[in-house]
């Protein structure tokens, strides 16, 4: 194999038999894939899918290639858009802030240079072209050049695709979003607010509604699929696709994760980018309607989304990481606070004196797991008393102490 296999052996005593373990690590990003010499990277790099080998695909061994150094296609040069083909009022907005920054160097160059130096322009044959990457931040219509480089929003009537609604409908609402990366955000959240449902929550003595899924957080996971997404040639054909089902909501890109991110690694301040120049021409790039840019290229987006999550009461986000692709996952069921059962054990206790663990368990109907549980809380507490010595015996009953009764 190329790089080697180094594999940590070991034997472990196990029930009386001798078990052997090989624990082999993972490569760094910059030696994927690892492959069998003989056979080359194209028919020798396997990922590992439950207990059987997968043959990695030309797509999949390009990305973990590109991954070894800095891609570059976003710098590349679309040889028939030029600065015409720009947004005239993101170009001046874009050149103010650059301008703006403290100790700036391009406070004093002209336009040209700027865009130049920002990777919006590139020279060409003699000319100046736009780049990939900036006119997909500032373009008036990229789709012209490539008609992929989109978003489609899909919603579904069931819980997977293809399922059919009541009158055998497929979708429920089918949108294709263009126009550059700052235009599509708030398409995408139109389409987002007719379809999603609204839930109410009692906090303190008001009622508050909250929407199925958070704004920021649909937003962030937007935002990081636009501008992560894989842009060299074999993938621009993919859009950005938004699948919004009957209980859950998924963001999906073309392109893993990049560089040393990892899905444990998300929220946690860590940034990467495969699209440096794309990503750097948009911190200076603010939607019609906002005052902040379209990104911050900080690293902070997740955490953000995980903010916004736990605000309304959800899940932590599914993430998805398959090489070729990423997929970030929302689920609409707000999460369940466990309830505090401790008054009502011991509002059972002065009504009925002693009881035992099962019978309590039956008058909540909650599992006697769940009740050993809160009695153990209770007893360490000393809020209750056994009547037997033995904890564990099936007899014991349960009282309230002398100083809880006085309290009751």
């Amino acid at each position: 194999m190329e790089p080697p296999v180094r594999a940590t052996i070991q034997i472990h005593n196990i029930g009386g038999k001798q078990i052997v373990s090989a624990s082999i690590p993972e490569l760094p990003s910059d030696q994927k894939p690892c492959y069998h010499k003989q056979a080359g990277y194209t028919n020798g790099a396997y990922i590992r899918v439950a207990d059987g080998n997968r043959q990695l695909t030309t797509y999949e061994v390009q990305m973990l290639l590109s991954a070894r150094a800095q891609p570059l296609d976003d710098q590349q040069a679309v040889s028939e858009a030029t600065v015409a083909d720009l947004q005239p009022r993101l170009l001046r907005g874009l050149l103010a802030r650059v301008r703006k920054r403290p100790g700036t160097p391009l406070a004093r160059e002209s336009d040209q240079s700027v865009l130049k130096k920002l990777g919006v322009l590139t020279p060409f044959r003699n000319r100046l072209v736009c780049t990939v990457g900036g006119l997909l931040a500032l373009g008036k219509y990229p789709q012209q050049f490539f008609p992929a480089l989109a978003i489609t929003f899909v919603v579904y009537p069931g819980e997977g695709v293809g399922d059919p609604g009541a009158n055998d409908e497929r979708f429920l609402d089918n949108e294709r979003i263009e126009g550059a990366i700052p235009d599509m955000l708030g398409p995408a959240l139109t389409v987002l607010g007719r379809n999603a449902k609204r839930r109410s929550v009692v906090r303190g003595l008001y009622r508050e509604d909250l929407a199925e899924y958070p704004a920021t957080a649909f937003r962030e996971a937007i935002i990081n699929a636009l501008v992560h997404r894989d842009l060299s040639a074999a993938s621009r054909g993919t859009p950005v696709q938004i699948n919004m089902f009957r209980d859950r909501l998924s963001v999906n890109n073309p392109g893993g994760l990049y560089g040393p991110l990892t899905v444990d690694s998300l929220g946690q301040g860590i940034c990467a980018s495969r699209n440096a120049r794309l990503l750097r021409i948009l911190e200076d790039v603010t939607p019609i309607g906002e005052r902040r840019a379209v990104c911050e290229n900080r690293g902070s987006g997740v955490g953000a989304m995980l903010a916004a999550l736990r605000r309304s009461g959800l899940p932590e986000p599914l993430f998805d990481d398959r090489i070729a692709t990423f997929r970030v996952t929302f689920q609409n069921t707000p999460l369940r606070r466990k309830r505090d059962r401790r008054d009502d054990i011991k509002a059972l206790l002065v009504e009925h004196d002693t009881l035992s663990r099962a019978e309590i368990s039956q008058a909540l109907g909650l599992s006697e797991i769940s009740i050993r549980k809160w009695l153990a809380v209770l007893r360490e507490q000393g809020t209750i008393k056994t009547t037997e010595t033995k904890v564990k015996s099936k007899n014991v009953r349960y009282q309230l102490a002398e100083a809880a009764r006085g309290r009751a």
